[in-house]
């Protein structure tokens, strides 16, 4: 097994706190890993491997795709490296595999940090914390941004946690997505439009089986209930999984089914992506976020397993 000091994702922080297992990292400032009872409630990875597929990753100063890694603010042109070469993208934003560092830790919560400079490609200055706490009804994260520029900055916000399902058939595997629009994308995986989800493979407003269809999909339009909207996994054998999230800051939600069938024992997960925007926002502007100087941007989500 690797030391903190040689694993790729650096430094381990762990939290033990009643029957939750859980550690943060390094690299990413993610959850590696989240257990209850000795069950994985999230599909993870070893401490000698590097994080793959994005697994417990946040995603800022934007989730998921820039077309082309090209944008324009404030009347200038932006180029991004393309990390998803492939498809000719910038992916996930610029902090997924910088370092960050231990801000505080509680007998139930580990708080991380990390200070975004100017790069290619991006101008702005952003200072975040991200708090991961569990109690007796589950994990709690909370991520905190604030724009420490002197100038007003593009903004969005993505997770990216993978709610195990042990070795079921990802077919069999039931989900709820309590959302009635979603977004249809091209083979790049690039917004085309958001339409209703009434009559499309992808309506999951009543729980059911994935049965042979997979999800890469962005759900907006969720059903709010206490000011929050839930997705719900349900592998067989194992108990049902609620991710939920503040639906003020987090409008959208990803849910990709795409890794359930990778070749990783036990770390088969079904991802469920809380996010403030779609695909490609820093060109379309849909629900992307300004955050003027000295403005903190609060999102919070979680997870509670049955």
């Amino acid at each position: 097994m690797k030391s903190p000091q040689t694993s790729p994702s650096g430094a381990q922080w762990h939290l033990s706190a009643g029957s939750d297992e859980l550690t943060v990292v390094e690299v990413g400032g993610g959850l590696r890993t989240w257990s209850r009872d000795g069950m994985d409630v999230l599909a993870g990875y070893g401490v000698d491997r590097q994080c793959t597929s994005g697994r417990g990753q946040q995603l800022i100063p934007w989730p998921n795709r820039i077309r082309d890694g090209r944008y324009a603010y404030a009347g200038v042109q932006h180029q991004l490296p393309l990390t998803e070469v492939d498809l000719g993208n910038a992916s996930h934003g610029l902090v997924r595999w910088a370092p960050w560092r231990l801000v505080e830790r509680t007998d139930a919560s580990i708080t991380v940090g990390h200070r975004l400079f100017p790069q290619p490609g991006w101008d702005w200055h952003l200072e975040t914390t991200t708090t991961y706490a569990v109690a007796q009804d589950g994990l709690t994260v909370t991520t905190r941004v604030t724009n420490v520029g002197e100038l007003p900055a593009p903004f969005g916000y993505g997770a990216h946690p993978y709610v195990a399902i042990g070795d079921a058939p990802v077919g069999e595997v039931e989900v709820e997505v309590p959302a009635a629009s979603y977004v249809e994308v091209d083979d790049r995986l690039l917004p085309i439009r958001t339409i209703p989800v009434q009559g499309q493979a992808s309506d999951f407003r009543e729980r059911k089986a994935l049965g042979t269809h997979r999800l890469d999909t962005a759900y907006t339009d969720l059903d709010v209930v206490d000011g929050r909207w839930t997705v719900t996994i349900a592998p067989p054998g194992r108990p049902v999984v609620e991710v939920w999230a503040d639906a003020a800051s987090l409008p959208w939600a990803q849910v990709f089914s795409g890794k359930a069938e990778a070749d990783q024992p036990g770390a088969h997960g079904i991802a469920v992506e809380p996010m403030t925007c779609p695909a490609d926002a820093f060109n379309s502007g849909d629900s992307l976020l300004e955050l003027a100087p000295g403005e903190t941007w609060t999102g919070t989500w979680g997870i509670s397993p049955g």
